[in-house]
C-alpha cells in the first residue's frame, strides 16, 4: 500500500523544520530534540501520582495512571520506546492515558535508566525490579496483581519482551500478556523491511544501528535473550502477545518474526500489520485514523487478556 497521506503529511512537516539526525549529534541533544516532538492532546485520567522505587541503580521514577472504576483493576507495566537511549515519562505519556481509559486499567509506566550512560542490562533490569515491585504492591494501588500485563513501543516493546521472558526464567511475577508495539527484537539491519525503509520515513537504519550500539556494551551481548528476545533459544511459557506493526517501520519484518516464532512455540499470538503506517503511529491516536485504531486494537486485546 502506498504512504498514508496522513503520515506523507506528518513527514513532510518534519522534514521541514531541518532537525539533524539523532545518531549525528550527542545522546543529550537527541533528547532534547525528542521532547520538542510534537505530540497528541493528552486525554484527562482519573488519577495520576508519581513516586520512586529502590532500584539497582537508583531510584527508579514511576507514573501511575487510574481509570475511574472500582477495584481491584488489572495492570500494565509500560515501558517508553526511545532506542534505550531516548525518552522519559513525559514523552510516552500521552500513549499511557490512552491505554489507562480504553482498557480500563492501572497504567504503571516505567522511567528506567538510559544508555549509553547505563548500558544492558540496566534498562531492562529496571524494568524487571519495577514490574516485580508493581506485583508485589499491587494492592496498594488499587490492581490484581493476577491480572498484570507488561507493553512498550520499540525498545519499549523489546523491554516488555525481555521481562516476559526474565519473569518466565526467574519464577516471578506471573505476567498474562505482552503488548509489544513495534517492538526491536535483535540488531539484524539486513530484513526486507530494513532494506526498504532505511531512509525517510522518521526512524532510520543508521539510527537503529547508533541505538543498539549505544545500549549493548559488549558484541556477545547481540545474542542475550534479555537483550535480544527474537534470539533467545526457547520462547514456549510466554505470555500471550499482541504485536503492532507498520508496513513502512524499519521494524515491521522482526517484530512479525518474533510473533511467528511465538506462535510456534505455543504462546497464543496475535500479529497485525498496520498499512501505510511509520514507525511513531501509535504515538498519534488523535492525528492518525490509524494510529486511533491500533490504540483501540491494543486496549481491545489487553481487555480480552484481563477477562473484561
Amino acid at each position: 500500500m502506498a504512504l498514508d497521506p496522513q503520515v506523507k503529511t506528518l513527514l513532510e512537516q518534519a522534514a521541514a523544520l531541518g532537525s539533524p539526525a539523532v545518531n549525528t549529534v550527542s545522546p543529550t541533544e537527541a533528547r532534547a530534540l525528542m521532547e520538542a516532538r510534537g505530540t497528541d492532546p493528552a486525554p484527562g485520567v482519573y488519577k495520576v501520582e508519581n513516586f520512586n522505587i529502590d532500584g539497582p541503580g537508583g531510584p527508579i521514577p514511576l507514573r501511575v495512571y487510574t481509570p475511574k472504576g472500582n477495584g481491584p483493576l488489572p495492570i500494565l507495566v509500560w515501558y517508553h520506546g526511545g532506542g534505550w537511549v531516548l525518552g522519559n515519562l513525559n514523552t510516552t505519556d500521552v500513549a499511557c492515558r490512552h491505554l489507562c481509559n480504553k482498557a480500563q486499567c492501572i497504567v504503571v509506566s516505567v522511567d528506567y535508566r538510559l544508555a549509553p550512560e547505563s548500558k544492558f542490562p540496566a534498562a531492562a533490569e529496571d524494568c524487571f525490579i519495577a514490574t516485580k515491585w508493581t506485583s508485589e504492591n499491587a494492592s496498594s494501588l488499587g490492581g490484581d496483581h493476577t491480572r498484570l500485563a507488561v507493553g512498550g513501543m520499540s525498545a519499549g516493546g523489546n523491554l516488555a519482551a525481555s521481562v516476559a521472558l526474565m519473569a518466565r526464567d526467574r519464577g516471578e511475577p506471573n505476567i498474562s500478556h505482552q503488548l509489544l508495539v513495534v517492538p526491536a527484537t535483535e540488531p539484524k539491519f539486513d530484513t526486507q523491511s530494513y532494506l526498504d525503509n532505511a531512509e525517510g520515513y522518521a526512524l532510520t537504519r543508521d539510527a537503529m544501528i547508533w541505538y543498539w550500539d549505544s545500549y549493548l556494551p559488549e558484541a556477545k551481548d547481540k545474542d542475550n535473550p534479555y537483550a535480544a528476545p527474537m534470539r533467545a533459544s526457547d520462547l514456549s511459557g510466554l505470555p500471550s502477545a499482541f504485536i503492532i506493526t507498520g508496513e513502512y517501520d524499519p521494524l515491521r519484518d522482526e517484530g512479525e518474526a518474533f510473533g511467528a516464532r511465538l506462535l510456534e512455540s505455543g504462546v497464543d499470538t496475535q500479529v497485525k500489520r498496520y498499512e501505510g503506517m511509520f514507525h511513531l503511529f501509535f504515538n498519534l491516536p488523535t492525528t492518525l485514523t490509524k494510529g486511533a485504531e491500533a490504540m483501540n486494537d491494543a486496549s481491545n486485546a489487553l481487555r480480552k487478556s484481563f477477562g473484561i
